[in-house]
């Protein structure tokens, strides 16, 4: 872990998380993000994702405590002068202190001690009949919001590919997917998406308030 960033560019992106081992693809089109996306290819190719915290107000919002490292894995530059790249995130960390800079973005210092596991290969045992019912629960949530999900595609990938690409995708609220991305481990996580997802099948099926 020596060999990372402890000061990082940061894109504070709300409802939006990126975990470990997994890829995203981000448009960047608004002037400082363009900058800071310039200024990290011209070096590490590493930004920070975070979530800011809910805010009433137009001021610079307070952030999470805890966001993901990314590395821009592709980068593509439209005629219109927006930037489509690919982040793979790398490692989560926690937010030390904000530093100022003369850039337009934001700059943290951050630790990453606390997810020194996330660098690992460590095999995590769950089965997809572990996952049965979340998929049901989950393939129902996402229907009635809307959302259009491949689960053919989803169930030839990896159990940790699977769970984390849902957990990115839900249509869950700010605190809900910064809670699943502070979740230790894998298993955690899968029982906190269990945990979320039982309140809005409630809502969902049994909520017999009259509208």
């Amino acid at each position: 872990m020596n060999n990372l960033p402890s000061e990082l560019p940061i894109f504070p992106l709300s409802n939006f998380i990126i975990f470990p081992k997994t890829t995203v693809p981000l448009n960047i089109f608004e002037p400082r993000y363009i900058d800071m996306i310039n200024d990290s290819m011209k070096t590490n190719k590493m930004i920070g994702m975070i979530q800011p915290k809910a805010s009433i107000s137009n001021a610079v919002p307070e952030l999470h405590e805890v966001g993901c490292l990314g590395k821009i894995t592709s980068f593509k530059e439209t005629e219109d002068g927006r930037f489509l790249i690919e982040l793979k995130g790398l490692i989560r960390f926690v937010k030390v202190r904000e530093i100022k800079t003369d850039n337009k973005y934001r700059v943290l210092e951050v630790n990453y001690k606390n997810f020194s596991q996330d660098l690992e290969n460590v095999k995590e045992d769950l089965k997809f009949t572990d996952l049965e019912l979340i998929f049901k629960d989950l393939k129902s949530l996402f229907e009635k919001k809307g959302f259009v999900i491949n689960w053919k595609a989803l169930e030839k990938q990896s159990i940790d590919e699977t769970i984390n690409a849902l957990a990115m995708a839900s249509p869950f609220s700010l605190e809900e997917k910064q809670m699943l991305l502070e979740s230790k481990n894998l298993d955690v996580r899968k029982n906190k998406i269990s945990q979320i997802l039982s309140t809005y099948t409630y809502d969902i099926y049994d909520n017999t308030t009259v509208q």
